[in-house]
C-alpha cells in the first residue's frame, strides 16, 4: 500500500464513518446519559466489532457471508430487531429532569461498562450493510502483490482510530448538550436518538443487496 493509497483510504473512511449511524448515535446517547468516560466502553465494543469485520474480510469469510442469502437475512433481521429494541428503550426512558449532582448518585444510575460495550458491539456486528461495505470497500485499497497481513493491520488501525475519534466527538457533544439544557436536554436527546434508531431499524429491514 502506497502513501497515496493510504491517504485516500483515510479520507474515504473518514467520510463514511463521520456520517451518523447506529454506533455514533449510541455514542451520543451514552455520552448524554452516562458521561464520556462510561461511553468509552461502548466505543471499545464498536471498535472490537469493526476489527472482527476487517478480520472476516481479510480471511475471505466476509465474501462467503455476503454471498450467503440465509446468513444475510439472519444478520439483517437480528440487527434490525436489536436497533428497534434499543430505540424503543430510549423513547420509553423516563430520565430525571434534573441531572444527578453527586458522583454517587450518577454512578447508581449507570449501567455496567461491559453492558454498554456489549450493546455497541452487537449493534456494529449485526449490521449487514457494514459487512457488505467492508467486503467491497477494503479490497480496493489492498495490493495483492504485497504482504496482506501488514496491509490489513494498517487499515484496521486506521478504521479503529477514526471510529474512536468520531464516537468521542459524538459522546462529548451529547454530554455538553445535556449540561447546557439540563434534564430537558437529556429527555430530548433520548427521544431524538430513539426515533432515529427505530428509523435506522426500518431502513435496515428494507435493505436489499445492491440497494
Amino acid at each position: 500500500m502506497t502513501t497515496a493509497t493510504l491517504l485516500l483510504f483515510i479520507l474515504a473512511s473518514a467520510v463514511a464513518i463521520v456520517t451518523p449511524g447506529p454506533t455514533t448515535l449510541l455514542a451520543l446517547s451514552n455520552g448524554s446519559r452516562h458521561g464520556v468516560r462510561a461511553a468509552s466502553w461502548g466505543m471499545a465494543g464498536a471498535v472490537l466489532a469493526g476489527l472482527i469485520l476487517v478480520a472476516a474480510v481479510a480471511s475471505g469469510l466476509g465474501v462467503v457471508l455476503a454471498a450467503s442469502e440465509v446468513a444475510f437475512q439472519i444478520i439483517k433481521w437480528v440487527g434490525a430487531a436489536y436497533l428497534a429494541y434499543l430505540g424503543w428503550k430510549m423513547l420509553r426512558s423516563d430520565s430525571a429532569l434534573v441531572l444527578p449532582t453527586s458522583s454517587a448518585a450518577a454512578g447508581a444510575n449507570r449501567p455496567a461498562g461491559l453492558a454498554l460495550g456489549m450493546r455497541s458491539f452487537l449493534v456494529a456486528l449485526t449490521n449487514p450493510k457494514a459487512l457488505l461495505f467492508m467486503s467491497a470497500f477494503l479490497p480496493q485499497f489492498i495490493n495483492p502483490q504485497a504482504p496482506l497481513l501488514t496491509q490489513y493491520a494498517t487499515v484496521a488501525a486506521v478504521l479503529a482510530t477514526i471510529n474512536i475519534l468520531t464516537m468521542l466527538v459524538y459522546a462529548t457533544l451529547g454530554a455538553q448538550l445535556v449540561r447546557a439544557f439540563q434534564g430537558k436536554g437529556l429527555r430530548w436527546l433520548n427521544r431524538v436518538c430513539g426515533s432515529l434508531m427505530i428509523g435506522l431499524a426500518g431502513t435496515l429491514a428494507l435493505y436489499r443487496r445492491g440497494g
